[in-house]
């Protein structure tokens, strides 16, 4: 994956957790609401029902308890007559009251006439829930309800009934009424549906706002993509131009050189040669003082040659180390220029690897290039050491200092000062580049401690320059 691509994913990947973290709470917590809500629902309405059972069980005592209070455990004629009051009181389209005695015989039942008469002891509903046996065991108790599916006499399709039972005693009779419970279960049904219905809802939400979020994080994504790549490239371009700018410059630098130093010196000793020949060629003596001459300007093109050399790649920088090749530097802007120059260094533990060092040397020589070109300074002052935090290169001056009025100067943008920049930042550093009120500038160069190598075996750092 590309980088766009890499940070997009760093981007929604822990939105979509988060999403999904929050619908899976956001549903579980729901439900668990919903489902207490709806349990209390169907327990206020269980309750209701029962309470309804008892006023209508009531009412049944009510109007036989006369009869029943006044006969014996076998008197038949007051059993009789209980039995055809308790089949007359009918209400609604479903409810009746029944009546088993304690050996599971059916006495009453005037919804469902086919059960008078016989013994129904081990009947079940289509669930397998106990009925006769249970009713009975709940009046031999003193009463109790019970619920279990059981054919609705309006319909005759299968419904929840909740019953209501209790026993007279004397006569080992099980009397009890009931009402059917489907709307409470429909209900009841009907508030989870809503609930589920709810959840989907909350789950579409969080997708949508999921989404949307992920469109903007995309689009956002895309068009901080899109910026930054038109920045890198109109970076990329100047950069490309500074260095071949550099390049350029650098080959002036050469040219100019050769030309005015190296080029001018040989054309001496070619004019010194033909003098010298053609003198000898005379028999004058003479001849051989151009010759001397001759190669004294051959001397002073060879120490020209050494000196471009040095200045391109000095060779004291891979043999001594930076501390020395910076020494040889100055001495060498010292003698050219006449401007007094002072070195103060401090024995590095550590040996700088090979990036820092050309970067501390190049940030050197920009620097005494632009003292000798703008500064007009008289006395430099260049600092190198290491400490616990790196490497410090300070060069100091007394010169004019760099003016904000200067189009090469203003703000940096001059390509000598992009160049130390540009170097040190590379290496993860600092360059600090200072004007002060009285006339000078300063000029802090900083290389982080990890470019600093670890210290060598005693006999290595005898032979080798510890910069």
């Amino acid at each position: 994956m590309n980088y766009g691509q890499k940070l997009f994913l760093t981007a929604t990947l822990p939105l979509i957790l988060a999403a999904v973290a929050i619908s899976v709470l956001v549903t579980l917590q729901s439900r668990q609401l919903a489902e207490r809500e709806i349990r209390q629902l169907e327990e206020q309405l269980i309750a209701a029902k029962r309470a309804e059972l008892k006023n209508y069980l009531s009412l049944a005592r009510n109007a036989v308890i006369n009869i029943y209070g006044r006969a014996g455990p076998d008197d038949a004629a007051a059993k009789l007559e209980v039995t055809r009051t308790l089949a007359a009181m009918l209400y609604g389209q479903d409810g009746y009251f029944f009546v088993f005695d304690y050996d599971g015989n059916n006495l009453v039942s005037p919804r469902k006439t086919d059960l008078i008469g016989a013994n129904w002891s081990g009947m079940t509903d289509p669930n397998g829930i106990e009925i006769t046996d249970e009713l009975i065991r709940l009046a031999r108790t003193g009463g109790g309800y019970h619920t279990y599916d059981w054919p609705k006499p309006s319909t005759g399709e299968i419904a929840r009934m909740a019953v209501y039972v209790i026993g007279f005693q004397d006569w080992r009779w099980a009397i009890g009424t009931g009402v059917f419970i489907d709307d409470v279960v429909a209900t009841v049904a009907a508030s989870r549906e809503q609930v589920e219905s709810r959840v989907q809802r909350t789950f579409l939400y969080i997708g949508g706002i999921t989404l949307a979020a992920l469109l903007l994080v995309f689009t956002s994504g895309l068009f901080i993509n899109i910026r930054d790549r038109r920045v890198a490239d109109a970076k990329l371009k100047k950069l490309t131009q500074r260095v071949f700018d550099a390049q350029e410059e650098e080959r002036r630098r050469v040219a100019r050189e050769l030309h005015d130093g190296i080029s001018q010196i040989l054309v001496g000793v070619r004019f010194s040669l033909e003098i010298a020949k053609r003198r000898l060629a005379n028999g004058d003596s003479a001849g051989c003082d151009n010759l001397d001459q001759g190669i004294e300007h051959l001397s002073g093109a060879i120490q020209e040659v050494r000196r471009i050399s040095r200045d391109l790649r000095p060779g004291v920088l891979d043999d001594l180390g930076l501390g020395p090749a910076i020494r040889t530097l100055a001495e060498d802007f010292g003698q050219r220029t006449g401007i007094e120059v002072s070195f103060d260094t401090v024995v590095f533990r550590n040996r700088l690897d090979e990036e820092a060092k050309i970067a501390l040397y190049r940030v050197a020589q920009e620097a005494m290039t632009n003292i000798e070109r703008h500064s007009g300074a008289t006395h430099v002052a260049i600092d190198l050491r290491g400490h616990s935090r790196g490497a410090t290169l300070k060069i100091s001056d007394n010169g004019r200092g760099i003016h904000p009025d200067d189009p090469a100067n203003a703000h940096g943008t001059g390509l000598g000062l992009r160049n130390m920049q540009e170097r040190v930042e590379q290496l993860n550093g600092t360059l600090h580049i200072q004007s002060s009120r009285n006339g000078g500038t300063l000029i802090e160069a900083n290389v982080p401690l990890t470019h600093l190598l670890p210290p060598q075996d005693r006999l290595g750092d005898e032979t080798r320059a510890t910069a």
